[in-house]
């Protein structure tokens, strides 16, 4: 009975986390699934989650500009792709 009820939570946790993550797609947040489940879950902890987006904000725009693309060519004759926009977040959160 246990091991199902950890099962149901776990499934939850998952929907749960799979329509904050759509809803933050359709807001173009730039957060990824594992950004906003680590959001997530310091809410669950008890983190304001007010004070939480003024720091994802503070950081996303603190955030150094991307670097120029290097246009050297690699072996097919082709320039490397331009990198992303640079994130200081791991998880690649983009600035609005």
């Amino acid at each position: 009975m246990e091991m199902e009820t950890e099962a149901a939570a776990a499934r939850q946790a998952k929907e749960s986390l799979e329509l904050a993550f759509q809803m933050s797609q359709i807001l173009d947040t730039g957060l990824d699934r594992h950004t906003l489940s680590l959001l997530m879950a310091l809410c669950d902890r008890g983190a304001n989650p007010e004070a939480l987006a003024a720091l994802v904000r503070e950081l996303s725009s603190a955030a150094p500009p991307a670097a120029a693309a290097a246009s050297s060519p690699v072996s097919n004759g082709t320039a490397a792709p331009a990198p992303a926009t640079a994130s200081m977040f791991p998880s690649g959160l983009r600035r609005p």
